[in-house]
């Protein structure tokens, strides 16, 4: 069982981030974390207690937070401007620390003798459920700096491996968009909720052959499918309820989308012979990549699948999901050509199929050989290896403190 960490917050900006004042997202944050308890006072804590003192003027990433509660022994972590932004020290000398902390006062002795610690020499890794390898941040929160803090927060919330459409076209209004949702007091649950009705709408439309509007409504779907998630991180809104929504809405819809649109089908000058045969091969394409993806994770490795090699980073840019299918439908619906977009979806499916079932015996060999895989990410410098295509494409610069 892990020791619980008392966090004491200091700091006293009121500029706000994403709608949120540093002090209130260290507060969301530490709500999230198992081992850790926030403290108002610091004299009532147990006798022996650990006690972790953060300065809430920083915008802090969840991974430093992590690992600062993974270190046992007293330490000092300072800023790429050689200011203290955390502390951790006895119960006993808590408040003693915290006057000094406060006055920043970091040349005191009593400073000085705690180990220094900055970002380079916490052990943070890739992150497995963004699928990423970006630099850790600790950034002094400003009201100069504030717009370009919340940019970089966006930028972090992104998945770095994804589908083309998530990663190059959506970005953009996304970032509008989850402005307007937190001005308004939106919560990703209510995006998603929209999104749950848009992808109702699409498959009827879909199934009754009005192709076009579905398309419009599948597009919408898939744009707020990308905003709620956006703004649950951007915010420290998550909830266990929206996470199971939201992905059980982007594992069922597709197929039945795809199933919908074959039956649109029927009622146009271009319907398909041996539809039911047609449908069938599209389910076991589907379910099939899913098996692949969900047996490599579970077997072989703690990562997804689209991590081990950059082969496989590529690859997930186009695999058989939704965008890149949606992509194909909507080329067949522009050409007038709905039957064929259908048969490119399923033809797609297949393919990818084929290539991750080809992925997974070649994980398993190696695994079989080695006992273990590993990542590309594990092996990368976001900064040291920028010439790298796959480096440039799938991993974010660190942020160049001048610009902070």
């Amino acid at each position: 069982m892990l020791k619980l960490t008392y966090i004491y917050l200091t700091g006293k900006s009121e500029v706000k981030i994403w709608g949120l004042t540093g002090r209130e997202r260290l507060q969301r944050m530490i709500m999230s974390i198992e081992n850790a308890r926030l403290v108002e006072k610091i004299d009532n804590l147990p006798e022996n207690a650990s006690l972790l003192i953060v300065n809430a003027d920083y915008l802090f990433d969840i991974r430093v937070l992590n690992a600062l509660l993974s270190i046992k022994n007293q330490m000092a972590l300072y800023s790429h401007d050689n200011q203290l932004a955390a502390m951790r020290v006895s119960r006993d000398q808590g408040s003693r620390f915290l006057q000094l902390f406060e006055r920043q006062n970091k040349d005191n002795i009593l400073i000085t003798a705690l180990p220094r610690y900055t970002l380079d020499d916490l052990k943070i890794d890739f992150q497995q459920n963004l699928k990423k390898k970006d630099p850790p941040y600790i950034l002094r929160i400003t009201e100069k700096n504030h717009k370009l803090l919340e940019k970089e927060l966006f930028s972090g919330s992104y998945k770095g491996v994804t589908d083309l459409v998530t990663k190059w076209i959506w970005p953009f209004p996304a970032f509008w968009c989850t402005h307007l949702c937190v001005r308004y007091g939106w919560k990703p649950n209510h995006v998603t909720w929209l999104s749950v009705l848009f992808a109702v709408l699409a498959g009827v439309a879909f199934w009754y052959g009005y192709f076009g509007v579905g398309l419009v409504m599948g597009w919408f779907m898939t744009f707020l499918d990308t905003v709620d998630g956006k703004l649950a991180r951007v915010t420290v809104t998550s909830s266990r309820f929206g996470d199971v929504l939201d992905h059980g809405l982007d594992i069922i819809h597709p197929p039945l989308w795809y199933m919908a649109w074959g039956i649109g089908l029927a009622g146009t000058l271009t319907p398909i012979d041996n539809l039911d045969l047609l449908i069938w091969a599209m389910f076991f394409g589907y379910i099939g990549g899913r098996l692949c993806e969900g047996t490599f994770q579970l077997w072989l490795s703690k990562f997804d699948m689209f991590i081990w090699r950059k082969f496989d980073s590529f690859n997930r840019l186009i695999t058989a999901r939704r965008n890149p299918n949606l992509v194909l439908l909507t080329i067949g619906w522009y050409i007038e050509r709905p039957d064929l977009g259908l048969l490119l979806v399923v033809a797609w499916h297949l393919i990818s199929t084929a290539i991750l079932t080809g992925r997974l015996l070649a994980g398993w060999q190696i695994w079989r050989k080695e006992g273990r895989l590993r990542s590309w990410l594990q092996d990368i410098d976001p900064a040291r290896d920028r010439d790298i295509l796959a480096v440039k494409l799938f991993t974010r610069a660190p942020i160049d403190p001048k610009r902070i």
